[in-house]
């Protein structure tokens, strides 16, 4: 049974800084991109950042800067995602979902059969 679960999200004030965890189990997960995504109030889900096995890592224009995704696959059972938000700002508010995809679309949201339950992210002005 594949499961993800996200961690780490929480309230800071703009300019904190934040770092979100993504346990991954169940399946291989080196072998296609994972990804962060968020969706606010009203707004559709949109990509944030994606790293694939080879290690090379995307980012949305928005939080390219900012924000740093990284992987530890030193575990056999578990693969962890981790994204390391800095310089937050109010816009950056939203739910954030880690995300396993099935192909190398790595910015398409279809692309992605295995989802977490979101974790908050708000950040105060």
């Amino acid at each position: 049974q594949v499961q993800l679960v996200e961690s780490g999200g929480g309230l800071v004030q703009a300019g904190g800084s934040l770092r979100l965890s993504c346990a991954a189990s169940g399946r291989t997960f080196s072998n296609y991109p994972m990804g962060w995504f968020r969706q606010s109030p009203g707004k559709e889900r949109e990509f944030v950042a994606a790293i694939i096995g080879s290690g090379s890592t995307y980012y949305a224009g928005s939080v390219k800067g900012r924000f740093t995704i990284s992987r530890d696959n030193a575990k056999n059972t578990v693969y962890l995602v981790y994204l390391q938000m800095n310089s937050l700002k109010p816009e950056d508010t939203a739910v954030y979902y880690c995300a396993a995809a099935r192909n190398f679309d790595y910015s398409d949201y279809g692309a992605y059969d295995y989802w977490g339950q979101g974790t908050q992210v708000t950040v105060s002005s």
